[in-house]
């Protein structure tokens, strides 16, 4: 009986090196940390291109889920200073020195330049040596709340305010250069060719380049442009080699600041031959006086194949600019045309946080850039088949689902990754904590996805296979059990589910119950009455299932001596907090939506566990200062868990925390709270990096698994969450900061905070789903402020599905 490393790393090198796919989780090749990364550009589930602080273009996700760590050194701004009709400054505005294109003038001095990102925007600040110029480039994309149209389009624009010092007027130019392509060898794979084109509607021009990627699987448009107006010239090079010199880009743009413009289309490339383009935009800029130039990136990839190349997907933006292929200039167009709408709609929703003194200024960051992770998360939005009927959808088991085609018609498919690295898409028990992002932001997609979930719930997948964890086999999905994700990119998503080969995630305590807290929640959140309806029996189905973990009858399920549960690697044997404390909590929701749908049997049912489960919850948990691990008895049961009120973070978050919903006693609550915070959080690394997931009661690390002494960021955000509920505000801002502060500052990993930390020099899982989590404490916040939804009300008379 072969152990685990050796299991895994058969599969490891049957999967990569003879069948040439990538590892849904690669333990032996993590991607290395590159402490490079800024805003990335695009909306919702179209791809996303990452630009560095330093302006680089570096992390490409065209591919659905598929991401590529390059940094293409041909993208790239080069400005152009005129004055009387001479040529005083031109340079790229990069501090690189590359190998290739050496007829460029780079090494721009970073000294004289300054980035800031606040998502979906970012700003990078040249002040031009010796010049009396400075450029302000400021990045946009459309991530805009509850817009379900412009939010999913393919789209970045540089908007580049010019300010000129000088007593004399300067002619400016902005170069706008791309490489055909995304730095993969398919750059080079030949049939790739440029062309130039110009965009008219309602009065407004668009003039720039197509750059035509022809692979076999998955081509794309990208397409670079300028906005023409009054006094802005724009001008273009269809093809140059980006692998030369460059010479002849350069000489062009410096001998009068702008390009040849020449007609036509480039001939295709040669196998091995790369390609690349440039648009430039000029005005003339008086002296003491600003002017704007308006520049856009737009990609179009369409249509889509996930690895197994079995079913062709259509991205959500299709629906508005249809799936030919040829949509990139019209893409531009709405880009260059719309983006100040969508600039004062992203304002209008963060200014009300930036403007509030009360908040500090590490949270606004933190809140707002966290939420990268909702487009570059390997995020795929689709539309549903025209053709597609509910029975498609339903498969055997899911007619009961009423709502499930209108909701997928309306809204498409919604999918992201566990991480960059975990190439699993909507894994569900990390999804818990990170829904708050998306039913706050854009609930329709959340509600999309629990449709999808749902069906998944209700029917099954008998193949069997190993998992790697316990060399056991066991069919892929069981009936009335929620899966632990919906497909790996690299496979067929929504098709086949399960990716996860670890663990049989059938026996694990945690997913059903997070499935039904989601749909109260939710419920609570949009008072959408057909979803609670539609739900409402997955939600008994998944309970059922749940029950038989409840071996002694005592109201409150037990775990089974394995990791079980989220904390795949920490076993828990017996009554455990985490699961019993979201137990307990489901069941207190599932007596609140008995009691609003008006079905007495089920709640009375409900009331007698959750009664039952209460006392023995208590009973073999508390400990007088805060919750057991677990009540097996060992070494490591009386562990200090920084998680164990997630059912009541989750209670607090819908108002089912008081009165006669009042699952676990206040003062019990506000107890272990404050032993976490003085334990996990004060007793660890001095209190500045958050909450270790478990302490001993001595205030030494738990070390009995891989993940007791890691710090979970989306977890610490969670606790935080769950302090600012019940009152400890301060304690709550002070146990998120340290988060913050290590990822975003100490260990320079913006845009890709990890899954975990140690306190040293150990981190996993980069560019990681939970840490949308933050998004709880600004509901947490809103609730105390007052702006929180009105309770739910029982109806006087019961609502018959």
């Amino acid at each position: 009986h072969a152990s685990f490393p050796c299991r895994y790393f058969r599969w490891w090198y049957k999967k990569t090196r003879i069948e040439k796919k990538s590892a849904f989780i690669d333990l032996l090749c993590a991607v290395p940390l590159q402490q490079i990364y800024g805003c990335p550009l695009g909306g919702i589930g179209g791809g996303t291109i990452t630009r560095g602080w330093r302006g680089e273009f570096c992390r490409w996700q065209l591919n659905p889920g598929i991401y590529h760590y390059e940094t293409v050194i041909a993208d790239q701004f080069t400005v152009c200073l005129r004055c009387k009709g001479q040529t005083v400054y031109q340079q790229v505005l990069s501090v690189e020195r590359p190998s290739t294109l050496q007829g460029w003038n780079w090494g721009y001095c970073g000294h004289y330049a300054f980035y800031h990102a606040l998502y979906p925007r970012a700003w990078m600040v040249y002040e031009l040596p010796g010049q009396n110029v400075v450029l302000t480039c400021r990045q946009v994309s459309p991530v805009i709340p509850h817009d379900y149209k412009d939010s999913s389009l393919p789209v970045g624009v540089f908007i580049w305010e010019v300010e000129n010092g000088k007593d004399e007027d300067v002619d400016v130019s902005i170069m706008f250069s791309l490489q055909n392509g995304t730095g993969t060898k398919e750059d080079r794979s030949g049939g790739h060719w440029n062309e130039p084109f110009t965009f008219e509607k309602d009065g407004e021009q668009v003039a720039g380049v197509l750059l035509h990627h022809c692979t076999r699987v998955n081509p794309f448009t990208l397409a670079i442009s300028a906005k023409e107006k009054a006094g802005t010239g724009v001008t273009h090079l269809t093809a140059f080699n980006p692998t030369g010199s460059g010479r002849e880009v350069w000489q062009d743009l410096l001998q009068d600041g702008r390009l040849d413009s020449p007609a036509g289309k480039s001939s295709l490339t040669e196998k091995g031959e790369v390609t690349a383009a440039a648009v430039c935009a000029s005005c003339r800029v008086p002296a003491r006086g600003h002017r704007t130039l308006e520049l856009a990136l737009a990609w179009d990839m369409p249509c889509v194949y996930f690895g197994s190349k079995e079913k062709l997907h259509l991205r959500r933006y299709t629906r508005f600019f249809g799936s030919r292929g040829d949509a990139a200039p019209a893409l531009s167009h709405h880009a260059l045309t719309h983006y100040e709408e969508w600039e004062r709609k992203i304002e209008a929703w963060q200014k009300p946080i930036l403007e509030n003194s009360q908040l500090p200024s590490w949270y606004k960051s933190a809140l707002f850039n966290e939420l990268y992770f909702v487009t570059d998360g390997g995020t795929i939005w689709v539309e549903l088949p025209p053709d597609c009927r509910a029975e498609d959808l339903q498969g055997p088991a899911g007619a009961g689902l009423s709502h499930l085609l209108p909701v997928l018609q309306e809204y498409g498919r919604f999918a992201y990754l566990e991480g960059q690295e975990y190439r699993m898409y909507n894994t569900y028990d990390v999804h818990f904590y990170a829904s708050f992002a998306l039913i706050m932001l854009w609930p329709k997609l959340q509600i999309s996805l629990q449709y999808d979930i749902a069906v998944t719930v209700v029917n099954e997948d008998d193949q069997p296979r190993q998992y790697l964890m316990c060399g056991q086999t066991a069919q892929v999905k069981l009936k009335n059990v929620v899966p632990h994700d919906i497909g790996d990119p690299g496979d067929e998503p929504w098709q086949r589910v399960n990716a996860y080969l670890m663990h049989d995630t059938a026996d694990w305590k945690d997913l059903n119950l997070k499935f039904v807290l989601q749909v109260y929640r939710d419920y609570y959140l949009t008072r959408d009455s057909l979803y609670l309806r539609d739900m409402w029996p997955v939600c008994q189905a998944v309970m059922e299932s749940e029950l038989k973990f409840d071996m002694d009858n005592d109201g409150l399920i037990e775990n089974g001596g394995f990791a079980d549960q989220t904390y795949d690697a920490w076993v828990v044997n017996g009554a455990s907090a985490y699961c019993g404390g979201l137990w307990l909590a489901a069941v207190c929701m599932m007596c609140k939506m008995a009691e609003v749908l008006g079905d007495a049997e089920i709640q009375q049912k409900y009331t007698d566990i959750l009664s039952k489960g209460k006392e023995a919850f208590e009973r073999m948990l508390w400990n007088g200062q805060y919750y057991n691990y677990d009540s097996s008895g060992s070494d490591t049961s009386s562990s200090i868990m920084s998680d164990q009120c997630a059912g009541q973070w989750f209670l607090g978050a819908c108002g089912l925390d008081q009165g006669e919903f009042e699952v676990f006693p206040k003062s019990h609550v506000i107890s272990a709270l404050k032993t976490i915070f003085e334990k996990n959080v004060m007793s660890f690394a001095g209190g500045t990096m958050g909450a270790v997931n478990g302490m001993r009661p001595d205030g030494v690390p738990d070390t009995s698994s891989v993940q007791s002494n890691e710090v979970w960021i989306g977890v610490v955000y969670a606790l935080a969450a769950t302090m600012i509920q019940e009152g400890l505000v301060e304690e709550g801002f002070c146990t998120a900061e340290g988060c913050y502060r290590t990822v975003w500052e100490r260990l320079g990993m913006a845009f890709q905070t990890p899954e975990a930390y140690r306190e040293k020099k150990v981190y996993r899982s980069l560019a990681y789903m939970r840490p949308l989590s933050i998004w709880s404490m600004q509901l947490a916040l809103e609730r105390r402020a007052g702006r929180a939804p009105v309770p739910v009300r029982s109806p006087q008379a019961p609502i018959h599905p």
